[in-house]
């Protein structure tokens, strides 16, 4: 759930960004960027909890049900934030070069709507760098979660990770450390394969 957050919530205010460049846009999405890469995911938890469960009251800051947005935001928003905002300046960046290109020009000159312009032909051929890191935040999120895993007392396999290097349950440590190693693989394995979805030019034998 956390990198559905990071990818939605980062490429739209990437997009956005670019798409007012040197706007109030393009400062907002700037600044955020910048603050969500300079916060860790603890202190980003535990600002969130101040603000929007203990003196709000809006959110549950213990345990972990899918479905239940109350237990769900907090924990979703503390560990997606960094990744979402890493999405955001990849997606600006990426999204000024393609603008920039000629063939968005004769798109633009051939009277197509800016709609069809921006996602058709701008978003799509900008995915190839999104792609790219897209694999490897997929497995930092879920080989990075117990931090926030700890915080919130949710029974994932950071927290079981952590536990058994405490107790020295050496069985247990191995196992997480091949499942992190496949989920790895299996991530860089997949935007390979999607590179050829989303660019005409690459092409497997």
């Amino acid at each position: 759930v956390a990198f559905l957050y990071a990818i939605v919530f980062g490429m739209t205010l990437g997009v956005i960004a670019a798409l007012n460049q040197n706007r109030l846009g393009d400062y907002l999405g700037v600044f955020f960027a910048t603050i969500g890469a300079a916060m860790p995911s603890f202190i980003i938890a535990v600002f969130l909890i101040i603000i929007f469960s203990v003196k709000l009251g809006w959110f549950d800051v213990l345990g972990w049900e899918f479905g239940n947005y109350r237990k769900m935001v907090i924990p979703v928003v503390s560990l997606g934030t960094l990744p979402a905002a890493y999405i955001a300046r990849i997606t600006r960046a990426s999204m000024l070069e393609v603008l920039r290109q000629d063939y968005i020009r004769t798109a633009r000159a051939k009277g197509l709507a800016e709609y069809v312009v921006v996602m058709r032909h701008t978003i799509k051929n900008a995915l190839v760098p999104i792609l790219t890191v897209a694999g490897p935040i997929f497995a930092f999120l879920v080989t990075g979660s117990f931090i926030v895993e700890r915080i919130f007392s949710i029974p994932g396999v950071g927290r079981r990770f952590v536990d058994a290097v405490f107790v020295r349950d050496y069985g247990m440590i191995m196992g997480i450390v091949l499942f992190y190693a496949a989920i790895i693989a299996v991530a860089n394995l997949v935007v390979d394969i999607l590179y050829a979805a989303v660019d005409p030019r690459i092409r497997y034998g």
